[in-house]
């Protein structure tokens, strides 16, 4: 199958969306099919407002059309909600041409956390983003209930996976020299180190071991300000990653307002437990059973983040590493595959 995939999400920006796609499309192709990504990289850019690091792709509209046009799709999948997200969204609907979307991060909380847009103003500019899509692949049932709420159609479960030859397991924690002399036990924070992280929960975590973060963003400076004794690592490769993770004692993960959390999966794969807050992402990842946060495999979650980093250093490393292994990128592949549409041949949803 010839797959268009559109994102405004991709290399070299690093964040979980871009992990995600990039191991969906090597997957992709491994099975076979054959798929063309029209990201930022292949037209003029400018910052994104608020993270200047993000380049988004400047009237992309007649350059996209021109893509497509040529590489001649069975299937398009629009993936994001950005510039190219909305020329692909143009396109298709001018053009008769059927698509699916994903909803990959809680943009209308960043909107309301950054600019104090209303939640509802933010939601009902998505919901007019996906209505014409005719499948919504959203990464955890708490997501879709979500989107239910919010008067979101047409919604299809689609899980993510995690790469656990890199993310290797460790059944002892690990040394690594960038953290010699540190003060055990070592929490880690990975992720971008902006408004929607809460990383300020993490800053505040009492806490009687080490610190270390990895990642940027527009709150870095100001958070590096205020915390001295925190090591810093800015981005690392993903090989590098891993053995940090590795290296770790826990995995401290703030965030209340993720679809998923890739990383979770990530660290636990290395066997680091994980701490968190019992929302959304963390409770799917973690393997909530119904509604008691105690049943969570992998990690502990608590509205008290200290306490739950402290619990987690009890679980065992290679129970985080069993909870990593019921997500993999073959069976969120097959998923993702199964949500396609043909491009042509297919009636349009009105709304």
């Amino acid at each position: 199958m010839k797959i268009a995939l559109i994102t405004d999400a991709w290399r070299p920006q690093v964040n979980g969306v871009v992990t995600t796609l990039v191991e969906l499309v090597n997957h992709l192709q491994a099975a076979g099919h054959e798929v063309m990504v029209v990201h930022p990289g292949m037209f003029e850019t400018r910052p994104c407002p608020g993270y200047a690091e993000i380049r988004l792709a400047r009237r992309p509209g007649r350059a996209l059309q021109l893509l497509v046009q040529s590489f001649e799709p069975d299937a398009i999948h629009v993936a994001t909600e950005g510039p190219l997200g909305w020329a692909a969204r143009r396109y298709c609907v001018r053009h008769r041409l059927a698509f699916t979307t994903a909803f990959h991060t809680r943009f209308p909380e960043i909107l309301k956390a950054a600019a104090r847009v209303p939640l509802s103003l933010g939601y009902a500019l998505f919901r007019l983003f996906h209505a014409r899509s005719h499948g919504v692949m959203v990464p955890t049932l708490a997501v879709r209930k979500l989107l239910t709420a919010r008067r979101f159609q047409r919604l299809r479960a689609w899980t993510h996976g995690v790469d656990e030859n890199l993310f290797a397991y460790q059944a002892q924690v690990q040394e690594h020299p960038q953290f010699a002399g540190l003060k055990r036990p070592i929490a880690m924070y990975v992720g971008r180190i902006s408004y929607e992280k809460n990383i300020q929960a993490f800053m505040d975590m009492p806490w009687h071991g080490s610190k270390v973060i990895c990642g940027v963003g527009p709150l870095e400076s100001t958070l590096r300000r205020d915390a001295p004794d925190t090591l810093w690592l800015g981005l690392v490769s993903r090989p590098e990653l891993a053995q940090l993770y590795a290296a770790s004692d826990v995995f401290v993960f703030p965030s209340r307002h993720e679809t998923f959390g890739l990383v979770m999966l990530e660290a636990m794969a290395c066997g680091t437990p994980v701490a968190a807050f019992p929302v959304d992402g963390p409770w799917e990842v973690l393997g909530v059973e119904g509604d008691d946060p105690g049943t969570a495999k992998g990690g502990i979650l608590s509205e008290d983040l200290a306490a739950a980093a402290q619990r987690a250093l009890q679980v065992p490393r290679s129970e985080a590493r069993a909870q990593s292994e019921c997500f993999s990128w073959a069976e969120a592949t097959r998923q993702f595959v199964e949500h396609l549409v043909p491009a042509r041949g297919t009636s349009m949803p009105q709304r």
